[in-house]
């Protein structure tokens, strides 16, 4: 075995024990191959999260101008503004940042569960080019395990602070603010259209 004590195993470790076991070669390997996934990674959720705000903007819900692209199709403005926004959160720490993500992201991932069960109920019959077997029960099923992963996570995180407001409290402002933004831009598009 390894016989490194588990005290040791902590957030960024990784590269520190492969040294310790097999020296210095292997830790430089596991940077370099972690900054290489890490990489590809955030080049991949950068082209996919920056499409939100263009689907945004096409609905009428964000300024027009997160729909610029460049001639090969890249939304450049939407992407411009995802990085400014990923820049302002570089100060916070690992696990405040961890703490957001399971927050905000998985409140998103529960209510793509809640619509799958809303849906296998309302509309049993709707074409589906995948279908979880089970009926409602196995749609609610599915969600179960995932929905509980990130309840757990939020309890044990709940108390991490940033500044002055709790992380938990952070994410719930951010998520209620943009409930009312979608309110608001909504009213609004509804008046526009009344009045034309």
């Amino acid at each position: 075995m390894t016989h490194v004590p588990p005290a040791f195993w902590a957030t960024g470790s990784w590269a520190d024990i492969a040294s310790l076991i097999a020296g210095r070669w292997l830790g430089l390997a596991v940077v370099v191959a972690g900054m290489i996934s890490m990489l590809g990674m955030f080049n991949s959720l950068t082209m996919s999260y920056s499409r939100l705000p263009v689907a945004m903007a096409e609905a009428g819900y964000a300024p027009r101008l997160l729909q610029r692209r460049l001639s090969n199709g890249i939304p450049w403005v939407s992407i411009v503004v995802c990085g400014v926004a990923w820049m302002a959160a570089l100060g916070l720490s690992f696990d405040r940042l961890v703490m957001l993500d399971i927050l905000l992201y998985g409140a998103s991932l529960v209510l793509e569960f809640v619509a799958l069960v809303v849906l296998r109920a309302c509309e049993p019959g709707l074409a589906r080019p995948f279908r979880i077997p089970g009926g409602i029960a196995g749609a609610i099923a599915a969600g179960v395990g995932p929905s509980a992963l990130l309840i757990a996570a939020l309890i044990r995180n709940r108390h991490e602070q940033m500044g002055r407001i709790s992380a938990l409290t952070l994410g719930i402002i951010l998520m209620l603010a943009g409930v009312v933004l979608w309110f608001l831009v909504s009213h609004m598009r509804a008046s526009t259209t009344h009045e034309v």
